[in-house]
């Protein structure tokens, strides 16, 4: 059992510490529990610092075995970034409790989260309130589909911070930007860059980011912490570009 707060708390000290984070991205879903050594022979000599797990859809009772796995090969903290109730469990470290506050779809901000709660394992699971924000990439989105939400327009740059600074000021912890997975084209760096500059929480983004380079621009941009996914499971090499 992780220690109160634990999750949350060595984030803000590393980014605190100029670290930059690294979150991989695995869907349970697409992820091969067999042939799981050789792919975290990878992300342990990278420079990887977190592993989410989660999806838009999963098949359910997948999220928990899959996670047992993950731990026996790797010590890096296990977040949970699930698309619905049914991908709770206590074997993950912590939880990223997401409001889809960039939609109006009342059961993504509200209603799907009173489900869970009757779900959470109270003593074990770090909870970590994050405003999630989707925008748009060129293509429809799983999260656009599950949800039933528009994503925000990555020209209307004023709406997109607006909806960060209101997510912090309701108290949320972290503010996620999402171009969805497969994305065509990463978050600008200038929504990264304007978001920074409002708000005071981490700020998280991902969504298709291919490159080294893409990844550099995030980061430069202010991003605290990025999320590949997609990337990697398309191209395991890519870890060969983020050794340690």
């Amino acid at each position: 059992m992780t220690q109160k707060n634990a999750i949350h708390d060595n984030l803000l000290n590393s980014i605190t510490a100029g670290k930059r984070l690294l979150a991989v991205l695995i869907d349970p879903d697409k992820f091969c529990v067999q042939n799981s050594n050789g792919f975290f022979e990878k992300v342990n000599a990278s420079v990887a610092t977190h592993i989410f797990v989660g999806g838009s859809t999963v098949e359910d009772h997948r999220t928990a075995p899959v996670i047992k796995a993950i731990k026996s090969h790797t010590d890096l903290p296990v977040v949970l970034f699930p698309g619905d109730v049914t991908q709770l469990t206590d074997n993950a470290d912590a939880l990223l409790f997401l409001s889809l506050i960039s939609g109006r779809n009342p059961d993504y901000l509200i209603g799907k989260h009173v489900d869970a709660v009757s779900r959470i394992p109270r003593t074990t699971l770090e909870i970590i309130s994050t405003g999630y924000i989707l925008i748009e990439s060129g293509k429809t989105t799983a999260v656009e589909k599950v949800t039933n939400t528009r994503p925000l327009s990555r020209h209307d740059l004023e709406t997109i911070v607006n909806t960060a600074t209101a997510g912090e000021l309701l108290g949320m912890k972290m503010i996620y930007l999402e171009a969805g997975s497969g994305a065509p084209e990463p978050i600008p760096p200038a929504i990264i860059s304007a978001t920074r500059k409002a708000i005071s929480i981490p700020l998280i983004t991902g969504g298709g980011i291919r490159n080294k380079e893409q990844l550099e621009d995030a980061y430069n941009a202010g991003a605290d912490m990025v999320v590949i996914g997609t990337a990697f499971e398309e191209n395991e090499a890519f870890f060969n570009q983020l050794k340690k």
